[in-house]
């Protein structure tokens, strides 16, 4: 049983759909004992950094997910959820994230495609993924798979041995994340069609 993170962010029913889909059983929860206690947890996240955050506070969240991440079971960050896995974000001022792998979430800067375009910032829209290392929840992809992706900020690990896969959008930024149990993705699976549900799909057989 996996359990999705309800901490009052995001359209949380999208993401069970999605495991529904392909077959695995996923509940939602705002309880921290649930969290604390969960198989499996899928932290997702959309919007500010620091308004999630300050959900995961609200809800009494946070010390049942660092309790939950050093026990060696599975969990998924997705988006601003696999963001607030890092120590801090710029968006709205430095705030401090859940710290559990070094580093900064910054934002897009403004710059020009070599066409002399100006890219658009949120990057929004479906972009490729270049595997770097193979994650578990990576099995059976390649580079050039196409995802979706929906974000104006991006992490910049201390340790590059954390990013599992890369992606450019003017520059090179980590898309994915891996270390031992922890797996985050910048993109939204649960929106990637065929690739975003394989990739549910390992994470729920882990």
């Amino acid at each position: 049983m996996i359990t999705i993170v309800d901490y009052g962010i995001g359209n949380l029913r999208s993401v069970q759909k999605a495991f529904e889909r392909v077959g695995v059983p996923a509940l939602l929860s705002s309880k921290p004992q649930e969290i604390e206690q969960a198989q499996k947890i899928v932290l997702p996240g959309v919007g500010a950094f620091r308004a999630c955050m300050e959900g995961l506070r609200r809800y009494e969240m946070v010390d049942p997910l660092l309790c939950f991440l050093g026990t060696g079971r599975p969990f998924l960050g997705v988006c601003v959820g696999m963001q607030l896995l890092f120590s801090q974000c710029e968006e709205f001022g430095l705030c401090a994230g859940l710290g559990i792998f070094p580093g900064k979430v910054v934002r897009f800067p403004s710059f020009e495609s070599s066409a002399g375009d100006r890219l658009k910032v949120p990057h929004m829209g479906w972009n490729e993924i270049e595997i770097l290392r193979p994650a578990p929840v990576l099995a059976g992809l390649s580079s050039g798979a196409r995802v979706y992706f929906v974000h104006s900020y991006y992490p910049v690990p201390e340790d590059p041995e954390v990013v599992a896969t890369r992606t450019w959008y003017g520059l090179p930024f980590a898309s994915s994340v891996w270390r031992g149990h922890i797996f985050g993705t910048q993109f939204h699976p649960e929106k990637s069609q065929r690739v975003g549900l394989e990739i549910l799909r390992r994470f729920g057989d882990l």
